[in-house]
């Protein structure tokens, strides 16, 4: 009995079935758990992913007067507003510096007829998907079209039109109106608050408050993350981030709008008023 138990083990041993049972090793290392590369939107070209939502609410009846921007006699249609912002791989500028999320908002009628604003937000998830994404931007331009951006006059807007250029690519955005929101916040609210950086007025004059939201000193380590293989979990945070900034920028610049025609016509009543209280003029003989 013993010879025929000790050939059963010979022979499980030889055909690799031999009973195992699992033993616990404090010693052991303990097996990393999966990086989740899984990123927000649809890939729309190779390495290019594109984030849609659609944020339903009235677009605005009436052109949107531009006199906050100290330009009183212009005024734009909504629909032809683009609010935009990138997310880019360092703030110090120059050509080594790359736009590797652009994010736009509009006001626009969808397929089911429904008015709201539109939030699109494009992604490189690879270095050689930059043409395909500034190709897709330019798409979203057309002649009348206004952009909106916070201090992007001076720091977005050049950004990509050196990436354009870098990418022999024709450049659309020096032939449009740029009406750059910072200028005019920091003229109405300069002194009110600690600061006039966009959170803060987000707080203060919108009453907005953003949870778990990635600053955007970070952004560039978060997409730094990815392209060396870790998780895309920082990226769907600066994504969230981004269309925060664009809804933002919709909402502040028709308060900025509303704000100037509230000054302007409690302007015409006070002077009305005291031309109604000043006394009668008398002529004497």
């Amino acid at each position: 009995m013993r010879n025929a138990s000790h050939d059963l083990d010979a022979l499980r041993r030889l055909l690799g079935l031999r009973e195992r049972k699992p033993t616990a090793s404090a010693s052991a290392p303990a097996r990393p758990a999966a990086v989740d590369r899984t990123l927000p939107g649809q890939e729309i070209a190779p390495g290019l992913w594109r984030i849609e939502a659609f944020l339903p609410q009235p677009i605005p009846a009436a052109p949107l007067s531009l006199a906050f921007a100290r330009r009183p006699d212009d005024a734009v249609a909504p629909r032809d507003l683009l609010f935009f912002d990138t997310e880019t791989t360092g703030l110090a500028g120059g050509t080594g510096t790359r736009a590797f999320m652009i994010g736009a908002a509009d006001w626009h009628v969808d397929a089911a007829g429904r008015e709201g604003l539109r939030v699109r937000q494009l992604l490189m998830a690879t270095m050689a998907a930059e043409t395909a994404m500034l190709r897709e931007f330019a798409g979203w331009l057309g002649p009348a079209t206004v952009l909106s951006s916070y201090n992007g006059r001076c720091y977005d807007a050049p950004l990509l039109k050196t990436r354009f250029r870098l990418a022999r690519l024709a450049e659309p955005l020096g032939a449009l109106d740029h009406v750059d929101l910072l200028f005019p916040t920091r003229r109405r609210y300069r002194g009110h608050w600690e600061n006039c950086r966009l959170a803060t007025i987000e707080r203060h004059l919108l009453r907005i408050v953003r949870e778990d939201d990635l600053p955007g000193s970070e952004a560039p380590a978060a997409w730094l993350t990815w392209l060396r293989g870790g998780s895309a979990r920082s990226l769907h945070r600066v994504a969230a981030h981004n269309h925060q900034d664009v809804v933002t920028l919709a909402l502040l610049f028709r308060r900025l709008v509303e704000a100037e025609a509230e000054e302007r016509t409690a302007l015409r009543l006070q002077e009305a008023g005291m031309s109604e209280s000043d006394p009668p003029i008398s002529f004497s003989e």
